[in-house]
């Protein structure tokens, strides 16, 4: 794992997610692993990869659709230049 973390949203009840955050509930029950899963990969292969190439890993690799992928991929982005 790289050395940098971005971590899950606490998304309260009843809140509704904005932006890439929005798919998190539905990449949740989707794919059977918790966002933090899926942040952590997205973190690791944008050590080495391109926003393109970190969202086919998650498509080729991981079977996440392509809208759900690049939703993990944009939020991590966003949080490692905040």
């Amino acid at each position: 794992m790289s050395s940098h973390r971005v971590d899950a949203p606490v998304i309260a009840a009843g809140e509704k997610p904005k932006g890439p955050a929005s798919y998190f509930p539905s990449i949740e029950k989707t794919y059977g692993q918790p966002v933090q899963h899926w942040l952590d990969l997205a973190a690791d292969a944008l050590d080495t990869k391109t926003h393109m190439e970190a969202v086919g890993l998650l498509k080729d690799e991981h079977g996440l659709g392509h809208g759900h992928a690049n939703a993990i991929v944009a939020y991590v982005k966003a949080k490692l230049k905040a």
